[in-house]
């Protein structure tokens, strides 16, 4: 069970970091995220910044003990990613490449809005049908047959 909840823990912490690399791109679709990801992205820099750890490494850690596991002994990129994807001297080269994707996906973001604003009404809303004149007959009662008796 705690082996599970290790593995969902990194998997969730996976996504967390996937989603502040590329969140500003779903925004293009839906704009209201932005305001996630712009916590997301906050919240990455800040731990970045501070060198904090996130609230995700601990209960990882905890988990993967519990099961029997070696816990995350520097944390979770640097048992996951560093060293192991990327060359432990590229963590600044990796930085400056998940900055420029947050950046083209929010300056992507200001120019699709923008367009949105500015774009035409090609199509101008349908007009209501027309109403027929008071006292007749709905065209589906002209069908109707006469009842019998």
């Amino acid at each position: 069970m705690y082996r599970l909840l290790a593995d969902a823990t990194m998997v969730l912490h996976f996504g967390f970091l996937g989603y502040v690399t590329l969140g500003g791109f779903i925004a293009w679709r839906w704009p209201r995220t932005i305001v996630a990801h712009v916590v997301a992205v906050a919240w990455g820099v800040l731990i970045v910044v501070f060198e904090l750890d996130c609230p995700l490494t601990g209960p990882e850690d905890y988990f993967r003990k519990k099961a029997g596991q070696h816990g995350l002994p520097d944390g979770f990129i640097d048992t996951y990613l560093t060293g192991v994807v990327y060359p432990a001297e590229h963590v600044d080269l990796v930085r400056l490449g998940v900055a420029v994707a947050v950046a083209a996906s929010w300056a992507g973001l200001a120019l699709t809005l923008r367009r949105r604003r500015r774009a035409p009404r090609d199509h101008p809303p349908p007009a209501a049908p027309p109403t027929p004149p008071r006292g007749s007959r709905p065209a589906f009662a002209a069908r109707r047959r006469p009842r019998r008796c």
